[in-house]
């Protein structure tokens, strides 16, 4: 499970003993998708403006950010330009209600503020029964002193029905046991009709909710789905973004 420490169950190992693990993984580059190097290979995220769209979820009532991070989210456009998306198992545990959003968090900073969490939107299937097919979420952020987070940072576009692997993707996330994001591109493969899984080391505890990004700045997919994310830390899943992940954005955002 990658939702967060707070899970039932073994705690994931930490991560980055070394900084990059190479070790069984293609020299294959990805530079048709902007990718941060060989295909498979887990860096240090660096702080670009593509990665301040991403960030961490925390409790809000905490005394201080360091190391209080349990999920990975991040902002996607919408006409309000307050929307984030994640995994629908970061939103949906019991007292999860008083977050906040963290973008470009790093090191107990935050660098582009700290957004409280105003409104989850879970998926239907997700609330009818947990749904692993279902387990991707929105939350609709308060603005900060007159302005939205996507005026601050930027977004992703949320895309849904595009092909399985039909072009490399970077999937960046906040490891619960690390205080800067990791990142990683790789092509995805088919796990079943409705999911959808990547080889990347290094992906624990922490990451669900990171998004799995094209070379056009498109979200194709959000860790998560089978096993809540995956059960080690190599292999991650995402639900194959189809119709309900559709609804849940129209919703999200407001449109008919």
């Amino acid at each position: 499970m990658k939702r967060s420490s707070r899970s039932v169950g073994p705690r994931r190992r930490a991560f980055f003993g070394v900084l990059v693990l190479l070790a069984g993984v293609s020299s294959s580059v990805a530079a048709a998708d902007a990718g941060p190097g060989p295909l498979g290979v887990t860096v240090r995220a660096a702080p670009t403006p593509p990665s301040a769209r991403i960030g961490a979820l925390f409790h809000a009532d905490r005394a201080d950010w360091t190391g209080g991070h349990f999920c990975t989210a991040s902002v996607v456009h919408s006409a309000h330009r307050d929307l984030i998306v994640t995994a629908a198992h970061c939103l949906g545990g019991d007292g999860d209600t008083d977050l906040v959003f963290v973008p470009g968090y790093r090191y107990g900073k935050a660098p582009y503020g700290v957004w409280p969490v105003q409104r989850m939107l879970l998926p239907d299937g997700w609330e009818a029964g947990r749904s692993e097919d279902s387990d991707v979420a929105f939350a609709v952020l308060a603005p900060r002193g007159g302005k939205h987070v996507e005026d601050v940072v930027g977004a992703n576009r949320f895309v849904t029905g595009t092909t399985t692997g039909a072009t490399a993707v970077t999937v960046t996330g906040y490891p619960d046991e690390e205080e800067a994001p990791v990142v990683c591109t790789n092509k995805p493969a088919a796990h079943s009709r409705t999911q959808q899984r990547i080889v990347c080391p290094g992906f624990s505890t922490g990451t669900s909710g990171s998004p799995w990004v094209n070379g056009d700045g498109q979200v194709v997919g959000v860790l998560g789905g089978h096993e809540d994310g995956g059960d080690t830390d190599d292999v991650s899943y995402s639900v194959v973004l189809g119709r309900e992940a559709a609804e849940a954005y129209r919703d999200a955002v407001g449109l008919p």
